[in-house]
């Protein structure tokens, strides 16, 4: 199991506070493709990610879907459901295995209540997502199905710390909201401009800074917010959220529910 300093919002807790998290959590490998949480669903548990990757998709009536955000490392999944009572509209699946610490949702939502310091961290992901949520949503609008496919695989490349990602042509479309050819196309494309390799479903970024140049403005916006997650504004112990990213080893279709959280 990965240790859970792997996690950038443990890792900005105080020891005693952490302590009490890690001392209730059950550590746990997930499959890709595993829900965590299904729409309108109350939360049981919540997950601190360690390693992998997950996305919260939006399904409408006739079944279209679009992934609306992606959460790594850097958060904790069922954050959204302490802020209130409100059903919550997106589905959360692994897009990439991975690792977590589980924590049974009553506990965090008392420690949540409690701790200045938990709900300090946990609403500065909060407002980290929102911010994120609001600029993909833009994002799908404005920008090319290339723009924004690129987008998404620096930023699953940022949250997981991996160059080598493996995900299927439709997979991806879903989440970037068009279609399985079109995706195939781009891929071929970038490809042939030496920026990825591409082989059935793996794909590895190898030039990093042409992918840089060919992406929208929204990656550079999104990637802007990193430095300042969980940062404290006093004392200069606590590094900032990109830092500790950065500094941290890199970890090397819809399946079962693993547990409904947010």
């Amino acid at each position: 199991m990965t240790p859970p300093s792997s996690n950038l919002l443990l890792s900005s807790l105080s020891p005693a506070m952490r302590d009490s998290l890690v001392s209730r959590a059950t550590p746990v490998e997930i499959p890709f493709g595993t829900v965590l949480y299904e729409p309108g669903m109350p939360a049981r548990d919540a997950y601190f990610l360690l390693s992998g990757l997950a996305s919260l998709v939006i399904t409408m009536p006739d079944g279209a879907s679009a992934e609306v955000s992606m959460v790594g490392r850097e958060g904790v999944l069922g954050a959204t459901h302490l802020l209130g009572p409100a059903p919550i509209p997106t589905m959360c699946t692994m897009q990439l295995a991975g690792s977590a610490l589980r924590v049974p949702f009553t506990h965090l939502q008392n420690e949540f209540q409690s701790s200045a310091d938990l709900r300090s961290r946990i609403l500065a992901h909060v407002q980290n997502q929102a911010a994120i949520v609001s600029q993909i949503a833009a994002c799908n609008r404005i920008h090319s199905a290339e723009q924004r496919l690129i987008r998404w695989l620096l930023m699953a490349s940022d949250k997981t710390g991996l160059e080598t990602l493996k995900f299927t042509q439709e997979y991806l479309a879903q989440m970037i909201a068009t279609q399985r050819p079109t995706v195939t196309v781009i891929a071929l494309d970038l490809q042939q401009r030496g920026l990825i390799r591409y082989t059935r479903g793996t794909i590895r970024i190898i030039n990093r800074a042409g992918l840089e140049a060919s992406v929208c403005s929204c990656y550079a916006v999104i990637k802007r917010l990193n430095p300042v997650l969980y940062q404290l504004n006093a004392g200069g112990g606590q590094r900032t959220g990109e830092a500790q990213m950065s500094s941290s080893s890199r970890p090397s279709g819809m399946g079962s529910v693993l547990g409904k959280s947010a």
